[in-house]
């Protein structure tokens, strides 16, 4: 999950919280509509909460 999506993302999606995941956790935030992104891409499956998840795709897949 972090290898593709990033820091913020992997740790939301895991349920971590707070500020014990140290200095890095503390700057960089992510939002339940990137988790949802995120969700639908690694399923290949629609999310209620992403409209456009090829949006996410084509980003994903220029990397």
């Amino acid at each position: 999950m972090e290898r593709t999506f990033g820091f913020a993302v992997a740790r939301a999606y895991a349920g971590h919280d707070g500020k014990a995941g140290g200095t890095t956790a503390t700057y960089v935030k992510s939002d339940v509509l990137e988790v949802a992104a995120a969700l639908s891409i690694l399923t290949a499956e629609p999310h209620p909460l992403v409209s456009n998840v090829n949006k996410h795709v084509r980003a994903i897949d220029s990397v």
